[in-house]
C-alpha cells in the first residue's frame, strides 16, 4: 500500500510515544537516586537526559503547533529552558512527557503531503524558518538520539533496557501488542489496515 509522507509523520509520532512509554516501564524501576546518579552521557544522568527530551519537545511542539494555529512565534521561546530541570520527580517526568506525545500525535493527524513545505518559524536570534517537514525530522531525530542515550545509561543500572526497535516491522506487532493495549491503541489505527 502506497502511503503519503504525512502518514508515515503520523507513524513516526506513535513510534515516539511508543518508545518513551517503553522507555519509561524501564527507567521508573529506578531508585530516585539512580535517576540522578553520574552517568557518561551527553547529560549527566538519566534524569537530567529525560528533562532535555522533554524541554526540547515542548520547545519545537510549541513552534509546530503556533504555525499551525496561525500564531505569532513565541516571543520568548528560551521559556521552554529556564529550568534546566524542570521535572525532578519520575511520575512527572513520564506524564509530561506523556502529554506531549499526544500533543505530537494530534499535529501530525493533521498533516497533508500539499503543506509539508510550510514554514515554521522561531523567534532566535536571527530566527529560525524551517519546513514542517525539516522541522518534525529534526524533532524525531533529536528524540531517537537522546533515547539512545537513555537507553545506553540504563546499560548501567540494574534494569535491564528494553528493545525500541519493534515498531515498525508487521511481524513484530506481538511484541508490541501489550504496549499497544496500554496505550488503547490498535495496528488498525496507525498503520489503516
Amino acid at each position: 500500500m502506497n502511503q503519503p509522507l504525512s502518514h508515515h509523520l503520523l507513524t513516526m509520532a506513535y513510534q515516539n510515544a511508543w518508545a518513551n512509554h517503553r522507555l519509561a516501564k524501564a527507567w521508573k524501576q529506578l531508585t530516585a537516586a539512580e535517576l540522578v546518579a553520574p552517568r557518561v552521557s551527553f547529560f549527566p544522568s538519566l534524569r537530567a537526559t529525560l528533562n532535555h527530551i522533554l524541554t526540547c519537545d515542548g520547545f519545537y511542539i510549541d513552534a509546530l503547533e503556533r504555525e499551525l494555529r496561525g500564531a505569532a512565534p513565541h516571543p520568548d521561546c528560551f521559556v521552554f529552558f529556564a529550568e534546566e530541570q524542570p521535572f525532578t520527580d519520575g511520575i512527572d517526568l513520564q506524564r509530561e512527557q506523556a502529554h506531549l506525545d499526544r500533543r505530537l500525535i494530534a499535529y501530525c493527524e493533521q498533516l497533508r503531503d500539499a503543506d509539508l513545505a510550510r514554514l515554521v518559524t522561531i523567534a532566535r536570534d536571527p530566527p529560525q524558518h524551517d519546513s514542517r517537514l525539516r522541522m518534525l525530522s529534526h524533532l524525531f531525530e533529536h528524540q531517537i538520539h537522546h533515547r539512545g542515550q537513555v537507553h545506553a545509561m540504563l546499560s548501567g543500572t540494574s534494569v535491564k533496557p528494553p528493545q525500541l526497535d519493534e515498531f515498525f516491522c508487521v511481524g513484530e506487532a506481538h511484541l508490541r501488542a501489550e504496549d499497544f493495549a496500554e496505550l488503547g491503541w490498535t495496528e488498525a489505527l496507525i498503520w489503516g489496515v
